[in-house]
């Protein structure tokens, strides 16, 4: 579901590959508080669930995680960022991010959390493209830009459902 022509790797995100993240977080979150390579350690040190997009000739161009907390059955899942270069957006790269985030939350039967800005439409539809709704509406939650973000939610199993009704 990729741009034709275009081969996309993904595989679980290295720590070598954190100083690249943080080069695109500032590039991407510039108006707001974009995470520190740091920041980003901290996050795979925890466990969470982080994979990379790779390009044969450009390296890494885009990355996402999530945390999961809970066991099979009772796990609950927050996608706590996703990015991908400008130079490679619209090619379909950030649905394969998320979609390789929602296996795992669909592996758990957990339901997942995100915040996303109110004025990004593309990734709002590619959520509800994805089975998420907005459940609410965080007031100057980005800092320090002040926007608003909507809180959504896919319930769990929302994978499953949609492969039954051939909608994935």
């Amino acid at each position: 579901m990729t741009e034709p022509g275009l081969t996309v790797r993904l595989a679980p995100l290295d720590y070598a590959d954190l100083e690249r993240c943080a080069e695109l977080e500032r590039i991407l979150f510039a108006g707001d508080d974009p995470w520190s390579k740091g920041t980003l350690r901290a996050e795979l040190d925890h466990g969470h669930h982080y994979v990379g997009a790779y390009v044969d000739g450009a390296g890494l161009v885009g990355y996402a995680g999530m945390s999961m907390v809970g066991t099979v059955r009772d796990a609950e899942a927050s996608v706590h960022t996703i990015g991908v270069d400008p130079d490679c957006q619209g090619k379909g790269i950030g649905r394969l991010l998320l979609r390789a985030l929602l296996a795992v939350a669909d592996e758990f039967g957990a339901p997942v959390y995100l915040e996303v800005r109110t004025d990004n439409a593309a990734a709002i539809a590619l959520y509800q493209a994805h089975g998420f709704v907005r459940i609410g509406l965080r007031r100057r939650y980005y800092q320090p830009s002040g926007a608003d973000a909507y809180t959504m939610a896919r319930p769990a199993h929302a994978g499953e459902k949609a492969q039954k009704d051939g909608n994935t």
